[in-house]
């Protein structure tokens, strides 16, 4: 039987191949730990004159929120953005039920940032990029 089956490399991955893996393991994901109470977050910067110069995008599993991504266009950095995103998403976190936090962030990016928020490292890959260290935050909400 196991030779029947075949593991092959899929260079252009569609929507179908992926839907299937997903959804395979969020269900079993659901039958072991509940209903994950998934809901994506997203809040945007925008200047005057409605461009898009920062934003905060996470996803709730669970109790949990998963700050994806967050940046804030460079001359707009040190003016209390950061700050006030991270501070909506984990509100609105909050609202739907999450109590905690993680993120990932590189070591030239922003962690002292996340520190100053009263997030803690909990797991670092050194060397990840080169000369750099990836670090792991969580904080409680």
């Amino acid at each position: 039987m196991d030779d029947e089956y075949e593991i092959i490399y899929v260079a252009k991955p569609e929507e179908s191949v992926w839907g299937i893996i997903g959804k395979s393991l969020q269900e079993f994901n659901i039958q072991h730990a509940g209903d994950e109470n998934f809901r994506r977050l997203c809040f945007a910067l925008r200047s005057p004159d409605q461009e898009i110069v920062g934003g905060a995008l996470g996803e709730i599993y669970w109790d949990w929120l998963h700050l994806d991504l967050m940046w804030v266009k460079d001359e707009l950095r040190g003016h209390g953005f950061g700050h006030r995103l991270l501070l909506a998403i984990e509100a609105e976190a909050r609202k739907h039920g999450a109590r905690n936090v993680f993120l990932d962030t590189f070591s030239f990016q922003a962690p002292e940032f996340y520190k100053q928020q009263g997030y803690r490292v909990f797991g670092e890959l050194p060397g990840f990029p080169s000369g750099y260290c990836r670090l792991f935050l969580t904080k409680s909400l």
